[in-house]
């Protein structure tokens, strides 16, 4: 189960809105929807949870690139909502890295994207699951200007995350008003 909301900073304080993730397909898209729900350039933080598992913030402002910030990036990983947060540049991967290069497939028959055997498929499950690690990931000061250090945001649990940050941001009411 996920929940996704923004939070517009606006001149009378914090504006909530819920939000449907389901026609977001990559950063850019997220960053556009959270543009929409600011009439003025002003900051909008998306924040996203998973059941427990892991929780995200995407920073907007103005025109500027999104500041991105995952409590676990393992748990994120096996997301579809976390995926889009998991960029190539958060991960230290130069665009395509994981694309193999067509001349270096061995082509034996299993082209149709199935693994050769079960054990291939495990095999390549443990290697996508060692390249990221179960610890944040991303810009660690995305809400220190707001009064959440970096510190306390990586001490924050995933199922009181969203809470927490709302409540330092003067928001938790705006926040519960869409749960």
């Amino acid at each position: 189960m996920y929940f996704a909301a923004l939070l517009a900073r606006t001149e009378d304080g914090w504006e909530a809105s819920d939000t449907e993730l389901d026609d977001v397909e990559t950063l850019s898209d997220l960053a556009d929807l959270a543009r929409e729900a600011s009439a003025e350039d002003d900051t909008v933080l998306v924040l996203i949870e998973q059941e427990d598992a892991w929780f995200g913030v995407v920073r907007v402002d103005g025109e500027d690139d999104p500041r991105i910030y995952v409590s676990d990036a393992a748990a994120a990983a096996r997301s579809s909502y976390g995926e889009i947060l998991l960029t190539d540049e958060l991960l230290g991967r130069e665009p395509g890295d994981d694309v193999p290069d067509l001349d270096s497939l061995d082509l034996d028959g299993t082209e149709d994207g199935e693994p050769a055997s079960a054990e291939d498929a495990e095999e390549e499950e443990a290697v996508s699951a060692e390249a990221i690690t179960h610890s944040p990931l991303g810009d660690g000061e995305i809400l220190d200007d707001l009064g959440v250090s970096e510190k306390e945001l990586r001490t924050l649990a995933a199922e009181d995350a969203l809470s927490a940050i709302a409540e330092a941001l003067g928001a938790s009411e705006v926040l519960e008003t869409v749960r």
